[in-house]
């Protein structure tokens, strides 16, 4: 190999080798992206208030009691209200203010006094009103709190066994 043949080759090299990088770098590229994360107040519930129907006694005739979310009671049918002691249930959500959530009850559809029972069906809202019917099924936590009432509808047979009648009202919450 003659020395301008072997500058050619070298240059040659040199050449291909400088190619390659550049090819190598161009077909490369890096970018970065931020990670973040947001971690909010953990929603909680709690009672404040049992839900009671109070005193009162059946007829010869079926009835209702109905005890409104603002703890307003009314009877129908045969049913006779007895004194007074008739409350909504109180229920406390806290949590991230401005977040929504829903609002599930559950519990008994029934209230037993040993084989003895009568029919509840739950009325709730978020505002403490005289609703008669309906449930709330979501709120918005205004300040980080809001307050669920619940009253509810009782069922009263003819001639009701007289008894201590009970049940439980649940409500679970949870964010959208």
């Amino acid at each position: 190999m003659t020395k301008q043949s072997r500058t050619s080759y070298l240059t040659l090299s040199a050449l291909a080798l400088a190619v390659a990088a550049a090819a190598g770098s161009a077909s490369a590229a890096v970018a970065t992206a931020t990670s973040t994360s947001t971690v909010v107040t953990p929603i909680t519930i709690s009672k404040n208030a049992d839900l009671s129907f109070g005193s009162f006694a059946p007829g010869a005739t079926t009835g209702t009691v109905t005890v409104s979310p603002n703890g307003t009671r009314a009877v129908s049918g045969g049913v006779v209200a007895l004194g007074s002691g008739a409350t909504a249930a109180q229920f406390a959500v806290s949590g991230q203010d401005g977040s929504t959530y829903s609002i599930t009850l559950g519990g008994s559809t029934s209230l037993t006094s040993g084989s003895d029972t009568m029919t509840f069906t739950s009325i709730s809202d978020l505002t403490a009103s005289a609703a008669t019917s309906g449930n709330v099924s979501g709120g918005t936590l205004t300040g980080g709190t809001q307050t669920i009432y619940v009253g509810g509808v009782l069922d009263v047979a003819a001639n009701q066994p007289s008894g201590t009648y009970t049940g439980t009202v649940t409500a679970t919450v949870e964010y959208n």
